[in-house]
């Protein structure tokens, strides 16, 4: 797909006139002197005097603010240019210590002066996260929970406690609404280009960070308080997304040749595109998927307003509407309840990776962490920015003419790539958390009987009463009517399972009601994970005891009890193991279920999840309660016997079972 003519800007007319024209209408010279005393404190009367107010309430004017603050900015971006390095470095490098990110500044200076625009605008998106990040320190010395966007954090009563409401209306005008320059989202969301980055905004915010360091130094002198920062954030489940072969020098070329021919990057934000592989080569991987992010979301955006065929979507919103960002980009329904054509036009497993990524709650969100400071820049994955970079190539390259992709498709390894987003799926989404949850436990339980047992444990008899209550256990579970996977067999169990959790289960925009059965599953799978494990340590604890003569008499017989619960337990596992796989892979026929069968059936899921709880306390090493554990599982089996026979479970309501097994 080629999409649209060239696009000179995806600012709306009143924010590029609020960006690039507003600041600049005042032309009169402001004398820095008044702005920044002789040892390097910030005045901030002198800056407060050029917000405005308007109305009987005395809301902040933003468009006035912007016009008088403009010389101010232009005074503090010729202040830093005129600076040495070791000049900044002496004057202001203690004020950013209460960032927690002091080394991030001296880059920014540097990127000041380089006059290189999008160095700039990265600089600024830095900046704005680590901002927010700090600001979010300083409100909990007084609040209890931050709030998550920076806008009602720059709104809270807490804050302005702190710093005063002078300095924070000041922030605001910057970056805490869209009714002003709103920095930080225009430039997260990849609406401004290189060139409608005005430098002296991302100084002002340089010159205000170290402002704040001084007004919070003599806060924390006088409430003797000291600021604690929240550690960084890890990215989770990373392993489980890298799919992609590590970049090499020849893929980096053909990304160079391809984003020039690709009309899913807008010519005015080239500079991004090349600065990012600019990024990747010197090692800075975060400063990479900071840009390709911003990019992708500028790119998909165009996409999207295109097979939507709504145009207007593709520029900034005003303070009224909200704008077209991965929120909406990537959901199911546009916001008037249309169904979004975006994923019918990208394809499943595009959507997936982009979900895996972006959204889902057990994946790394990398967009949201990284604009909200929660990663250490400095720590940041090379595999998170090279597997983002492979995915861009072969994004960019569907948006080429036919004749340069057939070219590139002869290259080996872009033909690798082709294939490996074609035949993506959820990493992130709790169907593959659970298939990779049965999986691991059923490996667990598969190491039971290599464990090492006693040389002699018929020595110690097995009362009449455990005997019964094994048999009866057994019948149980050869009543389930298996035929395909026998209980003596443990391959065949461990087969079946490898098989239904190969099986594909659409996870795309998946209904609240699957949701709830999937989060039952898991905890019944996360249940089983722990039983096994406990029982694996008590079997090899247990044994070398035995060895040593460690064990009395009561012990002794305890031990043998646990034996035989341990020959009943493995099968007992593996079934409710292939019960949480068949429902799985089943796990969209409840939505054919009526909402007094689904409230059965999630009924019944839970006695499942209360009896393997019930079993993770019989089988501690502290409890050891091994008969206890042989009638927990025969009343379990029973209830899965009854309800199994109503018909009633996912497998029974699905149109095309997947499987042969029969309960």
């Amino acid at each position: 797909m080629l999409i649209g003519d060239p696009i000179a800007t995806c600012l709306s007319p009143p924010v590029y006139d609020m960006i690039c024209k507003l600041g600049f209408e005042v032309k009169e010279s402001c004398d820095i002197n008044n702005i920044i005393t002789q040892n390097g404190e910030v005045c901030w009367d002198a800056i407060s005097n050029c917000v405005s107010y308007a109305g009987s309430d005395q809301s902040l004017d933003y468009w006035r603010s912007v016009r008088l603050l403009g010389p101010v900015c232009e005074a503090v971006h010729l202040h830093f240019l005129s600076l040495t390095e070791e000049q900044f470095e002496i004057q202001y490098k203690p004020w950013f210590q209460w960032t927690g990110f002091p080394e991030l500044f001296p880059e920014i200076f540097d990127a000041l002066r380089s006059l290189h625009s999008p160095a700039v605008s990265l600089s600024l998106m830095k900046l704005t996260s680590c901002l927010e990040r700090a600001l979010g320190d300083v409100f909990l010395l007084t609040g209890k929970e931050c709030p998550f966007l920076l806008r009602d954090l720059l709104a809270s009563v807490e804050l302005a406690q702190i710093f005063g409401q002078s300095v924070m209306d000041i922030l605001k005008v910057f970056i805490g609404s869209p009714r002003g320059l709103n920095l930080r989202n225009v430039l997260w969301h990849g609406f401004a280009s290189p060139r409608e980055t005005p430098p002296k905004y991302c100084s002002v915010l340089l010159l205000l960070t170290a402002g704040l360091g001084q007004l919070l130094e003599g806060y924390l002198q006088q409430a003797k308080v000291t600021l604690a920062h929240r550690s960084f954030m890890t990215l989770t489940n990373l392993e489980d997304l890298i799919v992609f072969p590590d970049v090499s020098n020849e893929v980096l070329s053909v990304l160079e040749e391809v984003m020039m021919k690709s009309t899913f990057v807008l010519k005015i934000m080239l500079p991004y595109w090349e600065f990012a592989l600019f990024k990747l080569r010197s090692h800075r991987f975060a400063d990479c998927t900071i840009l390709l992010l911003t990019q992708l979301e500028t790119g998909l955006r165009r996409v999207f307003a295109a097979v939507n065929k709504c145009p207007d979507r593709l520029l900034t919103a005003e303070s009224t509407t909200l704008y077209t960002t991965f929120d909406e980009i990537l959901a199911k329904h546009l916001s008037d309840g249309k169904a979004n054509q975006l994923p019918l036009f990208l394809g499943e497993p595009v959507m997936e990776f982009l979900w895996d990524f972006l959204n889902h709650q057990e994946g790394p969100r990398i967009r949201d962490r990284l604009s909200h400071g929660e990663i250490d820049l400095q720590k940041f994955p090379k595999e998170a920015a090279s597997q983002l970079l492979m995915f861009s190539i072969v994004l960019l390259l569907r948006f080429t003419d036919e004749e340069v992709l057939s070219v590139f498709k002869e290259d080996a390894s872009i033909k690798v790539l082709i294939d490996l987003v074609e035949g993506y799926s959820s990493r992130c989404h709790p169907v593959f958390r659970l298939k990779k949850q049965v999986l691991s436990c059923e490996a667990s339980i598969r190491i039971w009987p290599q464990l090492p047992l006693p040389e002699e444990p018929g020595q110690e008899a097995f009362s009449a009463q455990e005997e019964l209550a094994n048999e009866a256990c057994w019948s149980s579970i050869f009543m389930m009517r298996i035929p395909e996977a026998t209980p003596t067999l443990d391959t065949q169990w461990s087969q079946l399972l490898c098989t239904l959790c190969s099986t594909h289960v659409p996870t795309l925009f998946c209904p609240r009601g699957i949701l709830e059965v999937l989060a039952v599953l898991r905890g019944i799978g996360a249940q089983c994970q722990r039983v096994s494990g406990q029982v694996a340590a008590s079997l090899q604890l247990k044994h070398r005891q035995w060895v040593e003569r460690q064990l009395r008499s009561r012990q002794r017989r305890n031990y043998v009890r646990m034996l035989s619960s341990v020959r009943l337990l493995s099968p007992v596992l593996y079934l409710i193991l292939l019960i949480v796989a068949l429902e799985l892979v089943n796990v969209h026929a409840v939505l054919g279920k009526t909402a007094r069968d689904c409230q059965l059936y999630l009924k019944f899921l839970k006695s499942l999840l209360q009896y393997t709880e019930n079993l993770v306390a019989c089988t501690s090493q502290d409890k050891n309660k091994w008969t206890e554990a042989v009638n927990l599982t025969h009343t379990a089996l029973l209830k899965i016997w009854t309800f199994s026979k109503k018909r009633q479970m996912l497998v029974h309501l699905a149109k095309k079972s997947t499987s042969k097994v029969v309960l």
